[in-house]
């Protein structure tokens, strides 16, 4: 790295509740992880040349024109390209460059990996050209690039959380209009940590399942005709139900299928705005329950686990986790479980221990703590 090397960092997150929210304009309460992307970035040293060569440890180089379009670059580049082109399509032009990127999140573990390289690439960017990009208009950027880039129909709270992270803090975000409430979350003061055990299930986000409930919210929301299904309360849902079993939704939907998909959204909103609650009142214990029933909800209502993912939720709370819940997109990934410090490494081995049983490959455990946000760093 040259004198002129600026380096900038952005995290992966971890969702403590709230699934499958942000692209139906409801709440989630996610928290930035220690674990990060990192970017060393120097201007191009021949600033004629219009691209930028990016190398990344253990996937090589690749260099993108800054005139990037969708479908001109795949695998990880087209993240870094994705963003390159948003930023673009958004009003800012893109410095010729040179990136360096290196990560510890881990991927394919549903601790937004992509996102935190997103952010990370964007941030060095507006490092380099001296841009003064709000978070929040960076993280829907950041959105913009997976979505219409790479091809991801992701909702944007991936890019919220690790823009907008802040140590010791979860934060409460309400998708109707972008908002980021930073709640206090001391759950060391109160004994407690919370475990992130990454199955090893690979987790992809581009397959169609994750697509096809999108679309299922989307067909719900028609035949209900509400601006979004944020926009059902508690009370109103035994009527949609109703309305959704007793309808002839297109595309081949369900309507059971629909009416499921529905109940968790409203619910899984339901359990947002307790869990915020409780961390407000520092009645930190009863998360573990909300962690149960969410969990519960995406395995029959919104059919985004697997196998693995029901074995560790099961595992850690039969070992004594206050509850356990997987997060994440879904079909793939991780479960965080909320347990008593003093009880972490007998939740850890029976976790382990399920697994061998069950024949999985040994899952990852590490404790998430509420870290910074995207931004500058020196090293």
């Amino acid at each position: 790295m040259t004198t002129s090397t600026i380096t900038v960092a952005a995290p992966g997150r971890v969702n403590v509740i709230g699934e499958h929210t942000d692209y139906n304009r409801g709440f989630a309460l996610p928290l930035a992880l220690p674990h990060r992307v990192t970017v060393h970035a120097d201007r191009h040293p021949l600033p004629d040349r219009q691209e930028v060569v990016a190398s990344s440890v253990g996937h090589g180089t690749i260099t993108v024109p800054l005139d990037t379009q969708p479908g001109d670059i795949d695998g990880w580049g087209s993240y870094l390209a994705g963003v390159m082109w948003a930023l673009k399509q958004n009003g800012y032009d893109v410095p010729p460059a040179h990136l360096e990127l290196e990560s510890n999140v881990p991927t394919g573990a549903g601790l937004s990996s992509s996102a935190a390289l997103e952010c990370a690439v964007l941030v060095a960017f507006a490092e380099l050209a001296d841009w003064n990009i709000d978070p929040t208009e960076a993280a829907l950027i950041a959105q913009q690039a997976e979505n219409q880039y790479v091809g991801a129909p992701t909702g944007s709270m991936d890019q919220m959380a690790s823009m907008h992270g802040r140590q010791g803090h979860m934060m409460f975000m309400d998708f109707a209009d972008n908002s980021v409430r930073q709640v206090p979350a001391d759950l060391a003061a109160a004994g407690m940590e919370l475990l992130v055990i990454d199955t090893r299930a690979p987790h992809r986000h581009v397959a169609g399942e994750y697509g096809a409930r999108r679309r299922s919210c989307e067909i719900a929301q028609e035949i209900l005709g509400v601006p979004s299904l944020r926009d059902i309360s508690s009370n109103d849902l035994p009527h949609a139900l109703a309305t959704l079993q007793a309808s002839t939704p297109p595309d081949g939907q369900h309507p059971d299928t629909l009416a499921r998909r529905v109940k968790h959204v409203v619910s899984e909103n339901e359990r947002v705005r307790r869990a915020v609650h409780n961390l407000e009142n520092g009645e930190l214990e009863n998360l573990g329950p909300i962690l149960t029933e969410g969990h519960a909800s995406l395995r029959d209502d919104y059919e985004v686990t697997v196998a693995q993912l029901d074995v560790a939720a099961a595992a850690a709370e039969e070992a004594g986790a206050l509850g356990a819940r997987m997060t994440g997109g879904g079909f793939g990934g991780s479960v965080i479980a909320l347990v008593y410090q003093d009880q972490a490494g007998v939740i850890e081995d029976a976790v382990k221990a399920a697994f061998a049983e069950a024949e999985y490959t040994t899952p990852e455990i590490f404790h998430a703590t509420p870290s910074r946000g995207a931004g500058r760093i020196d090293i």
